[in-house]
């Protein structure tokens, strides 16, 4: 908190100067308001993918979504991404339920990660995390923009660009761009939501709050501040453990083994199974806290505007936002390796605790000089997050060892970017005018890791000693080596990468016809890394053959450089793996030190890593209009998307010949080992359908109705060969069993772990102080593939949310819902595990934590 005062105390004066682009009032509004606003959406002004006059959705030449504040609340979904992907059938919610990397939940946008989609507020770029992408949904290592972290209360619309920008916006722009318009607002507002979730371990409440206030100031402008505040308990949901040996003799260990090194008699040691075997059928077997991590956060942000002259005004907007999250993980079992039984007699969940904040300041000014419209503007944003853990322990430090730990990792995200745009419109002799817009951009990104506590990362060797376990079942064993569950960074993972972008383009736009408008646009960059000096390029058009029908299509190219933390970021992490015990003809699960490499280090040379190169991208869309009448409007927008060289992470790289390798180098602790590659090329191809209709019910009130549905298929065209480092000299493999260079799970993860389609309806219906909101979501089939090539399929689920409302005063609102309605989880044919009962249910494109139902009560004075 003491941070946030003295931001806020520093950055007033900046607030009260500078101002931001006017939109709509956000009020909270009566369910006929919002009926209204779902039946007119063709005809919503936009400044998404378009410069210079503000065209309307159905006027756009590429496709756009529009979602308002409303439809965000009535979807009772906390998290903003989360809420976006329940309303545009071409996003999908990517559910990170398990590690330190679960609070950030990557949408993907046409079947493609988060890093092809630029993220924008008010038109300007919004700055990255400085979480790298790690889930089962992207392992790309990527840091996309963390949207939760701008607060919903502040948010006006949502304008969702699905088609390549690149020309525009900048390069990365490959699936399109979401473009965050904040509100502008008088008076106050607010609202309170606590809901619960249906069936869930831990603690299922949740609860949020929100508040919004704006004034007019000076002759003109406005300010409006918004914020919200909000919990939500660490729960999950995971299967029952089915393997139960919790006290007993570990896999792989004999009786033998035993009595050798603990100096009990074979007797005792027989006499100590059959005591441990009976308290083994008295646990509980809940065997992973992972799930929803505890979230605790608030987020603030404030919009204003100022004109100083007739031709001159001011802006700035700006946010800023803490979370804390804690997070649980799989089980330490007793008679484990990780731990003891001083410390912890039964066993203990590690936690990962993350400490955050988030600010971004724009502030520039606009107006009109010499028959141009100027927009000059600049841009600070800052990710900065710190890992501790309130309770884990580091097993090499002995049983005397800390179970808390105050620093293990610290990540930062820096992003300053500079812009000048300029447009003006020229009489040609054309139908219409000409337009023209130019601009420049300067960007400098900085992304930074800094070591933890010495403690968790120097040297440190224990065995294990009579007495340090009961039953003393690892006596001579080797303790685990790293802080249990937690990501440690030490001196030499330390990163400090930046990179200088410069940008210019021109875009034009021209009618040679009334019915007819051809938009083309250049824009070249530099990067000062070396990661290239591309130019984009985008030729769209639309022409209407009638008021009533239009076609549009759009050719263009992209680039997206490597992320900076794809090629700078290093980490050492204790987690447990799954490996095949000969002996046994068992898979368990046992702590492992995983270390993922950059290409330049030492690990990543002798496993065979190279410099990372550029993502180039081809593009290709063709769509159709019709708007047979004022009440109905339906968009078919088909869609091609080529990448070449696509940055993806290896598979874990263990085995004896890998062992061997590092040992040879001084590497002995390190058992697995990953870096980033450019690991395929791929195409994407898909459809997105839209049709909005509304009508009225004479005295039954007013209907509308969305219908929406999505199509996209990727397609794996090229794979990286596996580097020659990783074989002997006979041509045979050093990878172990289960460890593939770039396999089958790896392209799974790329063309099937999403679903291919996508269906969303919505009804809307309201009458006098009433509203339903109805929303039934079909997420079609998916498959996770594994190494192993043990495929698993899980099966198209339909959603349903429902929010009933009413307008019981005329300045509050009282709403009930649900999200998940009938409590739909996915098959739990997931490859989980016997020893924590995680993973069954598999990669769910939805939350996979069931039903949620909630109440709300809004309020606008």
């Amino acid at each position: 908190m003491k941070r946030f005062y003295l931001y806020l105390t520093s950055s007033a004066p900046i607030s009260l100067l500078l101002a931001s682009v006017p939109v709509s009032a956000q009020v909270v509004a009566t369910p006929e308001e919002v009926a209204v606003a779902d039946a007119t959406d063709a005809a919503t002004i936009i400044v998404t993918g378009v410069r210079g006059a503000p065209r309307t959705i159905a006027e756009s030449p590429a496709p756009i979504d529009v979602v308002s504040a409303d439809k965000l609340q009535a979807t009772g979904s906390a998290e903003f991404g989360e809420a976006l992907s329940k309303l545009l059938p071409s996003l999908n919610f990517g559910a990170t339920h398990a590690g330190v990397f679960s609070i950030g939940r990557p949408v993907t946008n046409r079947g493609l990660a988060p890093a092809y989609t630029l993220v924008l507020v008010n038109g300007k770029r919004r700055h990255n995390g400085a979480f790298l992408s790690n889930s089962t949904a992207d392992t790309s290592g990527a840091n996309p923009v963390d949207i939760d972290l701008i607060p919903t209360a502040a948010i006006d619309r949502i304008e969702v660009l699905k088609d390549s920008a690149a020309a525009q916006y900048g390069t990365d722009a490959i699936a399109g761009v979401i473009n965050i318009q904040l509100a502008e607002m008088e008076g106050l507002s607010g609202d309170f939501t606590y809901g619960t979730l249906y069936d869930a371990n831990g603690k299922p409440d949740s609860w949020k709050g929100t508040l919004r206030y704006g004034t007019r100031i000076g002759d003109g402008g406005f300010l409006t501040v918004s914020g919200d505040t909000r919990k939500r308990g660490g729960a999950w949901w995971n299967l029952d453990a089915t393997d139960t040996n919790l006290y007993g003799l570990p896999a792989g260990r004999t009786v033998d083994q035993v009595v050798a090194t603990s100096g009990l008699t074979r007797e005792q040691v027989l006499a100590n199974i059959a005591d441990a075997n009976a308290r083994n059928a008295q646990w509980n077997r809940d065997g992973a806290h992972n799930g929803d991590p505890q979230i605790k956060a608030f987020n603030l942000a404030y919009n204003a505007e100022l004109p100083v002259t007739d031709t001159v005004t001011l802006y700035s907007f700006g946010t800023y936002g803490e979370r804390d999250a804690q997070i649980g993980n799989n089980f330490r079992r007793p008679n484990s390796t990780a731990n003891f039984t001083a410390q912890f007699p039964d066993g203990y969940y590690p936690l990962n605790n993350i400490d955050e904040n988030d600010v971004q300041i724009v502030g520039g000014l606009k107006g009109k000089l010499a028959g141009w419209d100027y927009d000059i503007s600049s841009s600070f944003g800052r990710n900065a997050s710190r890992q501790f853990s309130k309770l884990s322990v580091r097993p090499s430090l002995g049983p005397d060892g800390p179970t808390y730990w105050p620093n293990l990792a610290n990540f930062e995200f820096r992003q300053w970017t500079h812009n000048v745009d300029l447009t003006r419109e020229f009489d040609i002799g054309l139908a219409r005018p000409l337009q023209i817009s130019v601009g420049g951009e300067y960007r400098l990104d900085r992304f930074r890791t800094f070591a933890g506590d010495p403690l968790a990362y120097e040297p440190a060797t224990y065995t294990f000693q009579p007495g340090d376990q009961q039953y003393d079942w690892n006596v001579g064993r080797v303790a685990s080596p790293v802080v249990q569950g937690g990501i440690v960074l030490s001196p030499e993972d330390e990163a400090d990468i930046s990179r200088k972008v410069y940008a210019g383009y021109v875009d034009l736009g021209l009618y040679p016809v009334d019915a007819w408008y051809i938009g083309a646009a250049v824009r070249a960059e530099h990067y000062s890394d070396g990661s290239g000096s591309p130019v984009g390029l985008k030729l769209n058009s639309r022409y209407e053959f009638s008021p009533a029908i239009a076609l549009r299509g759009t050719v263009g190219t992209g680039f997206r450089a490597p992320s900076l933390t794809q090629i700078g970021y290093a980490q050492t992490d204790g987690r447990t793996s799954s490996f095949f015990n000969a002996e046994t003809g068992q898979t368990e699960l046992r702590p492992t030190v995983a270390k993922l490499v950059t290409a330049d280090s030492t690990v990543g040379q002798l496993l065979g890593a190279k410099p990372l190169k550029a993502e180039k991208t081809w593009n290709a869309g063709l769509g159709l209009v019709f708007t047979p009448a004022p009440s109905l409007s339906i968009t078919l927008d088909g869609y091609y998307i080529r990448i070449k060289d696509r940055v993806e992470r290896t598979g874990r790289l263990f085995g004896t010949g890998v062992s061997t390798i590092l040992a040879a180098n001084g590497l002995s602790d390190i058992e697995q080992a990953e870096y980033f590659i450019n690991a395929a090329d791929t195409t994407t191809r898909g459809f997105d359908l839209v049709a909005d209709y509304s009508t009225g019910l004479g005295n039954l009130g007013k209907l509308g109705l969305t219908l929406a549905f999505n199509y996209s298929k990727t397609k794996v065209t090229d794979v990286v060969a596996t580097p020659s480092q990783l074989f002997a000299a006979d041509g045979t493999s050093l990878l172990g069993a289960g460890s593939v260079f770039f396999g089958g799970d790896k392209i799974g993860e790329l063309e099937v772990l999403q679903p291919h389609s996508k269906l969303v309806g919505t009804l809307n219906w309201t009458k006098g102080i009433f509203g339903l909101n109805i929303t039934n979501t079909r997420y079609g089939k998916y498959t996770q593939r594994t190494a192993a090539g043990d495929d698993r399929y899980f099966g198209a689920k339909l959603i349903t949310d429902l929010n009933l409302s009413a307008r019981v005063t005329r300045f509050a609102t009282l709403s009930v819902g649900a999200t998940n309605l009938f409590d739909v989880r996915s098959e739990t044919n997931g490859p989980g595990n016997p020893q924590t009962g995680q993973g069954y249910y598999g990669p769910s494109p939805f939350n996979p934590a069931g039903g949620y139902y909630y109440g709300r009560i809004a309020f606008s004075l």
